[in-house]
């Protein structure tokens, strides 16, 4: 596969994963949608050594990707609706931070995952307490002292994530994994602009009057920009032969993605109150069954995934000559097919009554795509990881800039655009 087409592969892979997220929230949510970009990336490298840890690797890449879901944002972007150029600004920027805090912690764990080497270990217990240590500081100082609040009277768990991603950015900066640092700066930035800009797009799309879920727009488009600036970083640099693979935490990994995340998903949201408010919407009578049928059919999908995949990782275990060519396309597949169907049954897609749902339809427009680009590049002699010009301090810093500028131009754009939507929030 050329590099291009694996950048556009797997900024495709995550934004699907995170506009299927939209239905999930929170982290349980993000960390599938995180997961899938993982395993986009493996696919797109055809790397032996990183295929042979892909349960570890892709768990790493979901639960930073993760951590993220705590923040709330609902009412920034309301922010962004606004008429004014201080509140759009101040809500496509808060949400460029938001988005950039996503991107950071999810490509400095994944991209630290890649750079472990048997010369060169993490010592996650110390990362994860500097971590939380950061995160309760950060909190403390900025919320409860300094009452610099983004999003009030909402949680203000960003300001937790912003210590968290400065003590992560500090242990990778004084342990000197340069290119873990690097996938986290150009994840936070694709992640951070195509937030913004997402909800652009959802203010644009709400003033054509077409009838679409724009929301879901804006979340595909974090996932598009951050799932592109990471797999840039991972893909312009030469890494070092990884660690040797570990059963055991490949099936501890291998677990958590394929039982523990949709049980979690199952439990979190797909609620009964859920499925009763939709049964009286659509006009079924026994709302109760119909709930317990819904959520029934989850655990079964659940339970009939996880068995395949079992029998695939095992015989996979047993011959590894095949790791490249059928391996990780079809754990990046099925995993992704996993959520989409999830998706269909929280969206209550093939219950008669239920209203059609263009969005669903296009994420199966978004998944053959994907399939269409492995299947027409599958044969191709794999690309080099080039090393590009080496980043400054000035580069970052124009590219911060030249971000700032783009969010400041939908800001200008949005302002003229209408006079006052639904869904405006005033800050200032």
């Amino acid at each position: 596969m050329k590099k291009n087409t694996g950048l556009v592969f797997v900024a495709l892979a995550l934004g699907l994963g995170w506009a299927i997220r939209g239905h999930f929230g929170h982290e349980h949510g993000a960390a599938w949608a995180g997961a899938i970009a993982g395993l986009a990336v493996i696919v797109v490298a055809k790397r032996q050594d990183w295929a042979q840890r892909l349960p570890v690797l892709a768990a790493l890449a979901g639960i930073g990707w993760g951590v993220g879901g705590m923040m709330s944002y609902g009412l920034i972007v309301g922010y962004g609706r606004g008429v004014d150029f201080a509140n759009v600004f101040y809500g496509l920027s808060m949400l460029g931070v938001v988005g950039a805090l996503y991107g950071f912690i999810g490509g400095g764990f994944f991209g630290l995952g890649l750079e472990s080497t048997e010369d060169q270990k993490p010592h996650w217990p110390s990362l994860l307490t500097e971590m939380i240590a950061g995160g309760l500081l950060a909190w403390y100082v900025i919320i409860a002292q300094f009452e610099w609040k983004m999003t009030p009277p909402r949680s203000e768990l960003w300001a937790a994530c912003l210590g968290a991603a400065v003590a992560l950015a500090w242990y990778l900066y004084r342990n000197h994994y340069r290119r873990a640092l690097r996938v986290a700066g150009y994840a936070a930035l694709g992640a951070g602009f195509g937030f913004g800009f997402g909800n652009f797009l959802q203010t644009m799309g709400t003033i054509s009057g077409a009838s679409f879920n724009w929301w879901n727009v804006m979340e595909f488009s974090l996932g598009f920009f951050g799932g592109l600036g990471m797999a840039y970083a991972i893909y312009t640099r030469e890494w070092p032969k990884g660690l040797a693979p570990s059963k055991a935490a490949n099936w501890l990994a291998f677990v958590f993605l394929f039982l523990a995340l949709p049980v979690v998903n199952i439990i979190q949201a797909m609620q009964v109150d859920k499925f009763l408010a939709a049964a009286e919407r659509i006009g079924i009578e026994n709302g109760a069954a119909f709930a317990r049928l819904q959520i029934s059919i989850a655990y079964l999908l659940t339970a009939i995934f996880f068995i395949f995949s079992v029998i695939f990782f095992r015989r996979w275990s047993e011959n590894r000559q095949k790791i490249n060519s059928e391996y990780s396309p079809t754990m990046f597949f099925l995993y992704t097919f996993f959520y989409l169907a999830f998706s269909h049954i929280i969206k209550l897609v093939f219950v008669k009554g239920q209203s059609f749902q263009l969005n669903q339809v296009l994420y199966w427009v978004v998944l053959i795509s994907l399939f269409l680009m492995w299947l027409c590049n599958r044969k191709k002699v794999d690309f080099t990881f080039a090393v590009t010009k080496q980043e400054s301090w000035r580069r970052w810093l124009v590219l911060i800039g030249v971000t700032i500028l783009l969010i400041a131009l939908c800001a200008f754009v949005s302002i003229i655009s209408h006079a006052g939507i639904p869904g405006y929030h005033k800050r200032f």
